[in-house]
């Protein structure tokens, strides 16, 4: 084997420009494929990490009414859902993959504005929080501080906001101490806080906004859940955020915990609680990016059956060369199955050097495509190897015919061969 290889290296750097030749199906075909796959696995990773952010895999459950939030603003207090319990909440921090779990309420009123002197602003999400609910988050303090138990207990009209809302309620100035007015009452903003992971999803055109934004509050306040009866005059159903241990668990845990919730609601409704589904919705997303991708690597490969047919017409050609070379071979005793090997390594060695210069190019190709399309990139070393090895069977597939024209030829026809 070692021999059959050193003779396919010296009949290639033989016919260096021919041997090339041969070989550019095979690296443009595998090059057009290395860059497709790299492509498609940066774009999904994208699509993940746009949906679910930076690695903080937060479930958040809600209640639904049919595939709608239910927004007890517009209709009311639900019938039948009562408020979680103590014991709820420790039987959802027991769910398998759950690392922490904190129960809210929120609010997104357009009509009331909040209030600092005579700034205002709209649209503001309003949070009723325990104080588990900053770590489930990721939520951490930029300046002031956060709440703590006495606020609870003592029922304190104090308020933690986000880096959105100080810009826009305050101008650039040091909030904390400041009092600002949700629904006419007054609030005294204690901390400022943001998210721990600094992440920013890549938005390339107006659909993807509003794939990753639609839901997404740009201000957010953060009240003691303790007060929240107090401006909006009653106790109500509270969402639960959850915090899995990875993205892959992240369905899962998130159903477990809509299950636990469902089984305390006394009425049959059409009121149910259901998980977030981030995950599934980036599968989807990634789905669809790969149905259009996978056709452009059926194409892709279309090169490579070419290049398969070139290697085999060079291959035939070098038999017609050698053929005087093989009748002395055959002459002097060499068996039909080594002159099969020496021309099938050859074949593969070909279309493995092809294979590989290809992955070079094809890795070069998808940075290329990334600097000037601003496309994500993550080169998949399976894929590499998956097309080196497949560049070698190319080889041995489409070197059979020629091997076996050359194994097969007679001796003595051969030596008489011009």
């Amino acid at each position: 084997m070692i021999e059959n290889i050193r003779l396919s290296f010296q009949g290639i750097w033989s016919h260096k420009m021919r041997s090339f030749l041969t070989m550019l199906g095979i690296i443009i075909g595998i090059a057009s494929i290395i860059s497709i796959v790299s492509t498609i696995k940066g774009t999904n990773e994208q699509i993940k990490k746009n949906l679910i952010g930076s690695g903080t895999n937060t479930v958040q459950i809600q209640l639904y009414q049919g595939d709608y939030p239910y927004e007890i603003l517009y209709y009311g207090m639900p019938s039948g859902v009562p408020v979680c319990s103590p014991e709820t909440l420790e039987e959802i921090k027991q769910v398998a993959n759950v690392e922490d779990a904190a129960l809210y309420t929120s609010r997104t009123d357009y009509n009331n504005a909040v209030y600092y002197g005579n700034n205002g602003i709209t649209g503001t999400q309003v949070f009723g929080v325990d104080n588990d609910y900053f770590s489930t988050n990721g939520l951490v303090l930029k300046s002031g501080r956060g709440f703590v138990e006495s606020d609870f207990t003592e029922f304190r009209s104090v308020a933690l906001i986000d880096t959105g809302t100080a810009d826009s309620l305050f101008d650039g100035k040091d909030p904390v101490g400041k009092t600002i007015e949700i629904n006419q009452l007054p609030f005294t903003v204690i901390g400022v806080v943001e998210e721990d992971a600094k992440f920013e999803p890549v938005i390339n055109s107006i659909e993807e906004y509003y794939t990753y934004y639609a839901n997404r509050s740009s201000t957010r306040i953060f009240l003691c859940n303790a007060v929240w009866p107090a401006i909006y005059s009653f106790d109500e159903p509270q969402n639960v955020a959850i915090r899995v241990s990875s993205t892959e668990a992240m369905t899962d845990a998130g159903k477990a915990v809509a299950d636990i919730l469902n089984a305390q609601i006394t009425e049959n409704t059409e009121i149910q609680y259901q998980a977030q589904d981030l995950l599934k919705q980036a599968e989807e997303l990634q789905n669809l990016s790969n149905s259009t991708n996978n056709q452009l690597i059926w194409i892709a490969s279309i090169s490579l059956l070419v290049g398969g047919i070139g290697v085999m017409n060079i291959m035939l050609v070098s038999v017609t060369e050698r053929t005087r070379e093989i009748g002395l071979k055959k002459a002097i005793g060499a068996k039909k199955s080594r002159i099969l090997w020496q021309f099938l390594t050859e074949a593969a060695v070909l279309t493995s050097l092809g294979g590989l210069v290809g992955v070079g190019a094809g890795i070069g190709l998808a940075e290329i495509i990334s600097q000037v399309t601003s496309a994500p990139v993550a080169i998949s070393f399976p894929s590499i190897i998956i097309a080196v090895v497949f560049s070698m069977v190319i080889g041995i597939i489409f070197g059979l015919l020629p091997s076996f024209k050359a194994a097969n030829l007679n001796p003595i026809d051969a030596l008489r061969h011009e």
